[in-house]
């Protein structure tokens, strides 16, 4: 009846600014897509050590499932269980999200042209463990097997040998199944946007106290999206007076090392580009400060959304239009160390500035195929340049390249590899390997 559904809405949009625990958080998000069905996909992507579900909050106009050409974006928060504000913000971005679809034009395009992940916590047993809000750090940071989730991925630089936690698991199993191609993720203690590399080498430039990804201009954008949207963040003041961030950014080597971070695991493994987002000099503040830290993260939340549809995409097919699973497409001068390769729709997503480039296709065994694009700043538009690409002699689906989970970084020179096509790193891929083994 209508007053029911009218309570639903009414339920769901009433978002107090406090601290939601877990049987709070998980009753909201229920809410949420109880009132909202059409456009909200809620499920679990795995449970933590205490039995917790990871849960997570779908928007878009197809939510249940990836539709081709519509890219995939995601949110995480709280992995760090005691860095709280990122939690409550993504609770209130899924209510403004929601409240503001098919009525601000805006949103309603950002929606039906994004498929929007939204993780508040990852560790909800940190969060529920820290009994004593704290602005430094507390024993919640960890999961309940006393691990730090942030240390515990895959490292392309060292051989980390994590024990890899059962919430680490669950979201690179997500990450292995949807095609993700921008992401970030919320932390406290700081305020500033910090992006890949966290760890590195001489070959990515340690040497000078940075360490470079061949997209290091997209992250440099990307950081600078959100510290420039952000109320106070791009002034880069130091929470305290050691550091200082220009412009509210730093690579992320250079603020400090770390081996098995997430933003690096989503970048080499996932061909997913994030950035770290510290959102706060206290980790768990009090929660009568939780509507001003919304009210000055609100419009960077939803400008850096929107950098998913920057760069080009496209689909690669066969002589038949069948889609090509597992083709290397590439940009020139930009080969990633585990190629970035086309899903089982046979669709690519590259996340790059305005400007020309030579996209390069490749098919293991043909030809490979260059295009020059032009490509414009589409994201007011949220769509990306469309650039597909046809291979009239291929009639055979490529198996995957295999991309080992050991240290990759040793011995690739960006410099050598970048003028060669994407085929001279697998080649180059597979002589490391053997001299590896």
């Amino acid at each position: 009846d209508v007053v029911g559904i009218l309570c639903l809405v009414s339920v769901a949009a009433a978002l107090d600014f406090k601290y939601h625990h877990a049987e709070e958080l998980e009753a909201y998000l229920k809410e949420v897509h109880a009132a909202y069905p059409s456009f909200t996909h809620l499920h679990s992507i795995g449970r933590s050590v205490e039995g917790r579900d990871l849960w997570v909050l779908v928007l878009g106009r197809f939510p249940t499932h990836h539709k081709i050409g519509i890219p995939e974006f995601k949110y995480v928060a709280n992995m760090h269980g005691d860095e709280t504000v990122g939690r409550e913000m993504l609770l209130h971005l899924i209510d403004f999200l929601v409240t503001s679809y098919r009525r601000d034009p805006v949103i309603t395009r950002l929606l039906n042209n994004t498929r929007i992940h939204i993780m508040p916590t990852m560790n909800p047993d940190g969060f529920e463990a820290t009994k004593v809000p704290d602005c430094y750090y507390t024993r919640g940071r960890y999961n309940k097997n006393g691990e730090d989730l942030n240390r515990n991925f895959p490292d392309a630089f060292e051989n980390n040998n994590a024990s890899i936690q059962p919430e680490t698991q669950a979201v690179m199993n997500w990450i292995k199944n949807e095609t993700f191609v921008l992401s970030a993720n919320l932390h406290g203690g700081a305020l500033v946007a910090s992006y890949t590399f966290d760890n590195g080498n001489l070959v990515t430039g340690t040497s000078n106290g940075y360490s470079r990804s061949p997209d290091d201009d997209v992250f440099i954008h990307l950081a600078k999206t959100y510290s420039f949207n952000h109320a106070s963040m791009y002034k880069g003041t130091a929470c305290d007076n050691r550091q200082t961030f220009p412009e509210g950014i730093t690579n992320g080597y250079s603020w400090y090392q770390l081996e098995g971070g997430m933003q690096d695991y989503n970048y080499v493994w996932g061909q997913c580009f994030e950035i770290t987002l510290e959102l706060s000099c206290c980790k768990y503040p009090p929660a009568d400060q939780l509507e001003k830290f919304w009210r000055d993260n609100k419009v960077a939340l939803i400008e850096y959304i929107k950098q998913v549809h920057l760069g080009v995409k496209g689909q690669v097919t066969d002589k038949n239009g069948d889609p090509i699973p597992n083709a290397i497409v590439e940009a020139k001068g930009r080969p990633h160390i585990c190629p970035y390769q086309t899903n089982e729709q046979g669709e690519y997503f590259l996340l790059l500035l305005p400007g020309t480039y030579v996209i390069n296709a490749t098919v293991p065994g043909f030809k490979s195929i260059l295009k020059t694009v032009e490509i414009p700043d589409n994201t007011g538009n949220f769509s990306a340049l469309k650039q597909d690409f046809s291979f009239s002699e291929v009639s055979v689906r490529p198996t995957a390249v295999s991309c080992p989970k050991t240290a990759l970084y040793q011995e690739l020179h960006w410099n050598s590899a970048a003028v060669k096509p994407t085929l001279h790193v697998l080649v180059l891929m597979t002589i490391m390997l053997v001299i590896f083994k």
